[in-house]
């Protein structure tokens, strides 16, 4: 199967409409007509249910749309990652949320840089999810990053795992408990990273975040190393102990063979290492 079809074919099944695709890709609409008919008939299945007023997708093109966003996105990462291993100085990309490296950037990168398979080091700083898709489309050989987030074509090992906080406004009625639990929160078990989700929808980034908790508009779950590291006017950190603790991995794609990004991964494997026996020491 050619990339060109699956294009298309993604170009029709987000617009839903062949004059806007056709329009969106370049080309008039007889010829896209055609290069569908022509990939149906390739896989044997309808991917278009089709009135003269309307086009939907049949089970089998949304099952096609999932599949083919991802290969598209692997052959564009392929030749985003080529480029840049051609490079005259090649390096490796690191993506990381301003907030989310659990105070382990700076040792990871020291220690990285002593192993003989290390690159130069470029630090992207993500937004909110941003990595997932930054390593499928190629444009970061690896990232640190809080759960929740999407997996889906990545290879992870998770380094810290810490217990969550509440950060509330001062003027918050459960701010004065010294512990709370999720039930508190209205919250269950079940719904606790969909609800970290909806929070770091309302902010990009932490900053942000703690200024909507401090005016009271939001509380927010997160790891409690931020309470140590952000400490803010207007704004309590409470544990909350029935929440599930809070993961920080390194994320690198499944396809990748960098000896470079291996480095990377081992030593940031390494430092998490040293921080535990610190701990249970």
């Amino acid at each position: 199967m050619e990339s060109r079809p699956l294009r298309y074919f993604v170009a029709v099944a987000e617009e839903l409409n062949f004059a806007r695709a056709a329009q969106r890709l370049g080309i008039s609409p007889p010829p896209l007509s055609r290069s569908i008919r022509a990939l149906e008939s390739e896989l044997g299945a309808v991917l278009f249910e089709r009135t003269t007023h309307s086009v939907s997708l049949t089970p089998a093109g949304a099952v096609l749309l999932a599949e083919a966003r991802f290969a598209l996105d692997a052959l564009d990462a392929a030749g985003r990652r080529a480029r840049r291993a051609a490079a005259a100085r090649p390096k490796l990309v690191l993506a990381v949320k301003a907030d989310g490296d659990a105070g382990l950037l700076e040792t990871i990168l020291a220690r990285y840089a002593a192993d003989p398979a290390a690159l130069p080091v470029t630090v992207r700083l993500a937004a909110w999810q941003e990595q997932s898709r930054m390593l499928r489309q190629g444009e970061a050989d690896a990232a640190l990053m809080y759960e929740p987030y999407e997996r889906a074509g990545l290879d992870t090992e998770d380094l810290v795992s810490e217990p969550r906080v509440a950060a509330l406004a001062v003027s918050h009625p459960l701010a004065g408990r010294t512990g709370l639990r999720l039930a508190d929160l209205g919250l269950r078990q079940d719904e606790t990273l969909r609800f970290i989700e909806e929070v770091r929808g309302r902010g990009q980034d932490l900053a942000q975040l703690l200024t909507l908790v401090g005016l009271g508009e939001l509380v927010a779950l997160l790891p409690a190393s931020v309470a140590d590291r952000y400490p803010r006017p207007g704004v309590v950190y409470r544990p909350v102990l029935d929440a599930a603790a809070a993961v920080m991995a390194i994320a690198w794609p499944q396809q990748s063979r960098s000896t470079a990004t291996a480095a990377l991964v081992r030593a940031a494997v390494s430092v998490a290492d040293d921080v535990r026996a610190r701990e249970a020491g």
